[in-house]
């Protein structure tokens, strides 16, 4: 190395030594940062952080100011401040409110736990988001991200009883401002909102507002897999009309609703979280669900984006309605205009007999009864006892039947291979002793609408949740009296005692009325079948249907056990031969005639067909048709 280039070598190190020691920027130690980072954690806690970060450009230099007017216009007074908590309570909801946005920062509901014994918080910042964006000037404003002065000047607890509000205003200038105004009753779970803009007309545009709302669905049951097919988004338009997006689907889904809706619910099995319009309306949604399946602590992601008409946020009429609290259908059915619609009923006929019937008899009954376990057991006998007379029709139908099995089976061998023959030989002889052929499947088919109704129900109870009965902890999910350590294809891993209890008595109701009636071949099997389908059906459904299916399978035997006892098979044999004397020459009815006609026209079809059942008659040539001169 000669010379020149030592000179050269020591002159660099000489400058960088120089660069580092007085011009390059000092970095924070580690530990320092943590340091700061833990400050920042506790004093969040308290509710005093500073919206500006320690290290940022202040607020009052002239250059920040111009850059904070040149991003948020009229509104950069608003682009720094503090965060506050403001809490608004009853007996019943916690609502905390953070003056950073005036938004809803966390919703605990004070009479719930979740599954694992912890305080149920609907919603907090790691679950929902919300936004509100404002169409300024300037642009679309975050009006969440800017900070709001309140009417509070400390946190504050609603005493029992007490209804309290608290208002949250942004100010552009004395007589322009945002505002926010939240309201909470001494009881319940609704909560007042109204979002006023005064004075800003000439500093926003006529778009309507946006506001956005993503929940990440908090897991607050059991059983995820019920969780998920349970949730998803409910809306009403101002048409009176209910609609949602898929529960069971586990695609993302997407919906645009392009006329104007009443009331939005972001809907889990058993919760609610709503926003309701008052006097106003909400002029459009995008609405969207989406599921992680290996996500075990999210049931699902979803998410509303609400348009408000900005000339009723203008004129005052900006009211609208939050509804935090249990989809409890006693509760949410006075909240709004079909918000009853939220705690799923089943199909049209199945729901009013579910409104009207099931539901006020089991609220009825909970006066009395705080067991829910012997609750199921007085339900089921008193519908039992209102079913009573279709039950003692279907158990004489039966009977008939059984005592006209002789001459039937005579018929049968007399046209052993005439199906049809058979058919119109027997609706004579049900003519001759005045038998309806149907009178045994009415009184079943009747009593469908009442078993559907609590398959639909039961389910979507909140009153079963966290019930206790016997060895069953919770009555609105399954009892697991023993975990398998494989998974068995539509049955899953656990085993559910009151399934199997329900099985056995399915099974057992089946063979004692394959005793009592005259049905043979495949359908007696299916008898057998069905109630080990039903085994893999309700194995995952709440403990509560399926000991109602065990009780109400145990009742009805032990009915047509009594009623036996006291219907004689020999004197209803007697009945039916003297009115086969009585209506020997008696007129037919008109059903029966169309039976009869019916039949007939089927064997005279077969005799066409060559005796070749179900084969079309030949067709007739078509005549030559002659070209019109």
């Amino acid at each position: 190395m000669d010379r020149n280039q030592l000179i050269g070598i020591t002159l660099i190190f000489l400058l960088l030594f120089v660069y580092l020691q007085f011009f390059a920027p000092n970095p924070q130690p580690k530990q320092a940062m943590k340091d700061t980072a833990a400050q920042l954690a506790d004093t969040t806690k308290k509710g005093t952080v500073t919206a500006v970060a320690p290290d940022a450009p202040n607020p009052n230099d002239s250059l920040v100011r111009e850059q904070f007017r040149r991003q948020y216009g009229d509104f950069a007074g608003a682009a720094t401040g503090e965060t506050r908590d403001v809490v608004l309570e009853n007996k019943d909801i916690r609502l905390t409110l953070n003056t950073q946005g005036g938004a809803v920062k966390e919703v605990l509901l004070k009479n719930y736990k979740t599954y694992n014994g912890q305080p149920l918080v609907l919603i907090d910042p790691q679950s929902s988001t919300m936004s509100l964006r404002l169409p300024t000037n300037a642009g679309e404003l975050d009006l969440m991200r800017l900070f709001f002065t309140t009417s509070s000047p400390s946190p504050q607890v609603v005493r029992e009883g007490d209804s309290s509000s608290v208002v949250f205003r942004l100010n552009v200038s004395p007589t322009q401002y945002v505002e926010q105004v939240y309201s909470l009753k001494g009881s319940g779970f609704q909560v007042g909102y109204d979002l006023r803009l005064v004075g800003l007309d000439n500093l926003v545009r006529n778009n309507p507002v946006r506001f956005d709302w993503t929940a990440r669905l908090k897991r607050l049951e059991l059983d995820i897999e019920s969780s998920r097919i349970t949730s998803t988004v409910n809306y009403y338009t101002a048409g009176e009309e209910f609609d949602y997006l898929s529960e069971a689907s586990k695609d993302p889904e997407e919906k645009q609703v392009g006329e104007p809706i009443q009331w939005v619910s972001l809907k889990q099995k058993f919760f609610l979280s709503s926003l309701i319009a008052r006097n106003t309306q909400i002029s459009s949604a995008v609405l969207r669900s989406s599921v992680n399946p290996a996500d075990s602590s999210t049931i699902k992601t979803l998410e509303a984006t609400l348009t408000l008409p900005i000339a009723d946020l203008k004129s005052g009429k900006g009211n609208y309605e939050f509804y935090f609290g249990p989809n409890d259908y006693q509760t949410v059915k006075n909240v709004a205009d079909s918000f009853g619609k939220n705690v799923y009923l089943g199909w049209p006929v199945v729901n009013l007999v579910n409104r009207f019937i099931i539901v006020p008899l089991f609220h009825f009954l909970e006066r009395f009864i705080t067991n829910y376990g012997v609750l199921i057991i007085v339900l089921v006998l008193l519908i039992k006892t209102l079913l009573l007379p279709l039950v003692y029709r279907s158990y004489i139908a039966m009977a008939k039947m059984r005592a006209m099995k002789p001459e039937i089976d005579e018929m049968k061998a007399q046209f052993p291979d005439d199906m049809q023959k058979q058919q119109q030989e027997q609706m004579k002889l049900y003519g001759q002793v005045g038998v309806n052929p149907l009178s045994g499947c009415i009184p079943v088919l009747l009593q469908m609408p009442i078993l559907l109704a609590l398959f639909s129900l039961f389910p979507n109870l909140i009153e079963f949740r966290q019930q206790g009965f016997l060895w069953a902890n919770d009555l609105s999910t399954y009892d697991s009296v023993a975990t398998l350590p494989f998974v068995i294809p539509f049955y899953g891993s656990h085993v559910s005692l009151f399934t199997i209890l329900m099985t056995i008595s399915s099974i057992a109701y089946a063979y004692y009325n394959n005793q009592l009636t005259t049905i043979e071949g495949p359908t007696k099997t299916l008898q057998y079948i069905m109630p080990v389908m039903f085994m893999f059906i309700l194995n995952s459904l709440p403990a509560g249907l399926s000991f109602y299916y065990f009780v109400s399978n145990v009742v009805t035997i032990g009915q047509q056990l009594t009623i036996r006892r006291f219907v004689d098979d020999n004197k209803i044999r007697k009945t039916l031969e003297e009115n086969k004397v009585k209506n020997k020459d008696k007129k037919k009815s008109k059903f029966q005639q169309r039976l009869e006609d019916a039949l007939r026209q089927a064997e005279e079809a077969k005799k066409a067909n060559n005796g070749r059942p179900g084969t079309p008659p030949p067709a007739r040539p078509t005549p030559p048709t002659r070209n019109k001169k």
